[in-house]
């Protein structure tokens, strides 16, 4: 501004340590701290930076609560067509995503590599039960036989069901049922997170922040490439944004954020909502539109996610997404929980679902100045389909294609007191402290200044545009 501003930005060099001190232990971070030019040193994802040190650890604990959906009538629906009635049994929960990066690799284009690995610790003090809790489901099985095998040799199918004894309905345990049991019918291992604790993530290529720091975090490959593959379509196979763990600083509310989730295997946005007060940190909530899994009806860029004419009743079915291309033609289909801003038929084929949007939503909650994710719920159902047959016996009764629900999850983590503390004591109270000198500074040199013996103020700084 002039002479008078010879300090600004020495209390920015002052303040650097301690804000990449506290890059840590926040959800993932990956180095998302600017003030100006000072800490886009340490903000970069590189060997030597503040922000990499923490960036390359497992971060903030992450759960995983799932409730599954207990069949209450399945010999009323085998015997008599009855409409299928559920109640959610849950929470059980697990930690996940404790486990840091690995074969981190970093290359010329100021793009990382890195796998996520997959893990599951079960909490018994945080479910309500315990994984020998036992849960009637659909099976599998014979759910995923039914798509997968042609209409002309379900007789094929008929004699499966019936050499195993098996049914459309089966009773496991809760962790049969999430990471897997052997199937009669498949000879082999099925579940809804089948061998998650032995599987990655990936692998990620993100932006370093090296050459653009507005880029920090972004995602340029996933599994080495830079389109998804699964919807034959350059649109709905975007790679667009993070892995939501944060994004790039200085966030403007105006805009939607945008992030990759390998679960619903597509990119998606979310759209600011409020601000929020979280253990003293003004954060923007940002939650999912409604028209994420609406019909292309309704919202036509949902188009090319639409690939089965049958079971979408024509591309008009709202709330869910079928992912079958991505789960190697199993019959799977992801939607919010309750089927949450879903056709109404979904919850009349299913008796038991009361979608609330306070409990069902998807959201994150992310400090404007660093793009840090300090808090989110990231909450999905999964679903399969089955329909009616005049081959296979369990199915001679059921009246048009049901997309059943199997479980839905909650996956959250939050910044901790400690934490919450630290972010306030040093980079909120310094940035606000920055605030207050620079506004004092420029009120004392509006102040007139008098010559010594002279009635005229004098002149000490002449102020310019800029």
């Amino acid at each position: 501004m002039g002479c008078c501003n010879r300090r600004c930005g020495l209390i920015a060099g002052a303040v650097v340590g301690a804000l990449v001190a506290i890059l840590g232990g926040i959800l993932f971070p990956v180095g998302d701290i600017i003030i100006q030019g000072t800490v886009e040193t340490e903000a970069v994802i590189e060997p030597g930076t503040t922000a990499y040190e923490n960036w390359v650890a497992a971060g903030a604990k992450v759960y995983r609560q799932f409730w599954l959906f207990d069949v209450m009538n399945p010999l009323e629906v085998l015997e008599y067509g009855a409409t299928p009635a559920v109640v959610e049994r849950g929470p059980y929960t697990y930690m996940t995503r404790y486990l840091a990066r690995d074969n981190i690799t970093f290359h010329l284009n100021h793009t990382v590599t890195f796998l996520l690995p997959n893990g599951a610790i079960f909490e018994p003090s945080m479910s309500v039960g315990t994984e020998d809790d036992k849960i009637t489901s659909l099976n599998l099985a014979v759910a995923g036989a039914y798509s997968a095998i042609p209409t002309e040799l379900h007789s094929i199918v008929e004699t499966l069901i019936k050499t195993t004894n098996s049914s459309l309905f089966q009773r496991r345990t809760v962790k049969e049922l999430l990471f897997g049991y052997t199937d009669p019918i498949l000879r082999g291992d099925v579940g809804f997170f089948l061998d998650y604790n032995q599987t990655y993530d990936g692998p990620y290529d993100v932006f370093t922040g090296k050459d653009d720091i507005a880029k920090v975090g972004k995602i340029d490959m996933w599994k080495g490439s830079r389109s998804l593959g699964f919807w034959n379509d350059e649109y709905c196979d975007k790679l667009n944004g993070t892995d939501a763990s944060s994004f790039p600083p200085f966030v403007n509310k105006k805009e939607p954020l945008f992030f990759f989730s390998s679960d619903i295997c597509r990119s998606v946005s979310a759209s600011y909502e409020s601000t929020m007060n979280l253990k003293g940190i003004d954060v923007y909530r940002y939650s999912l539109h409604p028209s994420t899994l609406a019909s292309p009806l309704d919202n036509p860029d949902n188009k090319c996610f639409c690939s089965n004419m049958k079971t979408t009743k024509n591309c008009t079915l709202a709330g869910v997404l079928d992912i079958s291309t991505c789960q190697e033609g199993r019959p799977v289909y992801i939607s919010l929980p309750h089927f949450l801003h879903g056709s109404p038929s979904l919850r009349t084929d299913v008796i038991g679902l009361n979608p609330h949007e306070e409990h069902h939503k998807t959201f994150l909650d992310v400090e404007p100045t660093t793009g840090f994710t300090l808090n989110f719920a990231k909450r999905i159902q999964v679903n399969m389909m089955y329909g009616p047959s005049k081959v296979i016996t369990v199915l001679k009764k059921v009246k048009d294609y049901t997309i059943f629900p199997l479980v839905w999850l909650n996956e959250t983590a939050t910044l901790d007191d400690e934490t919450a503390e630290m972010f306030k004591k040093e980079l909120i109270s310094r940035i606000q402290m920055l605030d207050i000198i620079q506004q004092n500074r420029f009120q004392r040199a509006l102040q007139p200044r008098w010559r010594r013996g002279s009635k005229e103020p004098e002149r000490r700084c002449r102020f310019q545009p800029g």
